[in-house]
């Protein structure tokens, strides 16, 4: 799963990898997202807008907003079937602003786990491949949020953990934000693991295990 993720990039560095139209939120540099918090995602509504939604989708259907925190991931494998997600993966996809996520490696013979940062040798922006809902609350009011899809992991992450999130490539963004495009067919043929020769991961400290902890220190390298 993906449970906690980067985004440590400007707005600068950020319309220079993910073109965008419209921004709707402060790009301010995040170092530990973490599930039920808002965060940058981008939607295609006409134009492309960067706004905030809250980590964790809730179904337009839901009694109440506390599901969205077990569906702050869904399996690439099961979008198709699962009746929270059928409807998002046809028409409502976005990108996860991201410059890198944390997954926690088991220590042979412990029961303790070593935090893992895990990010693009070019250290670039990314955006992973989301879905994103809108859930009428009982006042009237709105809540829009979102999950970041998960698929098999690549030969870097296979020994760090089982699955890993989607990242979308670039050429493929407008293919995935079109919402007029619903062959989930052809959708689905992205959601494939992304090259481990051009990631690279390193171990960090445990201060990333409490997401009351958000600035670059979560993001500094240990020696093991």
């Amino acid at each position: 799963m993906c449970g906690r993720y980067t985004q440590g990039k400007n707005q600068e560095q950020v319309t220079e990898r993910i073109p965008f139209d419209l921004l709707e939120c402060d790009l301010q540099p995040r170092y530990n997202i973490a599930p039920t918090q808002l965060a940058p995602v981008l939607v295609n509504r006409e134009k492309r807008v960067l706004k905030e939604m809250r980590w964790g989708l809730i179904p337009f259907w839901a009694k109440d907003e506390a599901i969205g925190n077990r569906m702050i991931n869904a399996r690439a494998e099961s979008l198709r079937e699962k009746p929270a997600f059928r409807n998002p993966f046809k028409r409502r996809r976005c990108l996860v602003l991201a410059d890198g996520f944390y997954e926690w490696q088991k220590i042979p013979g412990s029961l303790r786990k070593q935090p893992m940062r895990i990010r693009l040798r070019s250290e670039e922006p990314f955006g992973f491949g989301g879905l994103w809902e809108v859930w009428q609350k009982p006042d009237g009011g709105e809540v829009e949020s979102y999950t970041i899809i998960t698929c098999e992991p690549n030969d870097l992450m296979r020994p760090i953990h089982n699955r890993m999130p989607v990242i979308v490539k670039p050429e493929h963004y407008e293919r995935w934000l079109d919402p007029q495009n619903e062959n989930v067919e052809d959708l689905a043929r992205l959601l494939v693991p992304y090259r481990a020769d051009e990631m690279q991961a390193y171990p960090i400290g445990t201060r990333v295990n409490n997401p009351q902890f958000d600035d670059p220190s979560c993001i500094q390298p240990i020696k093991l």
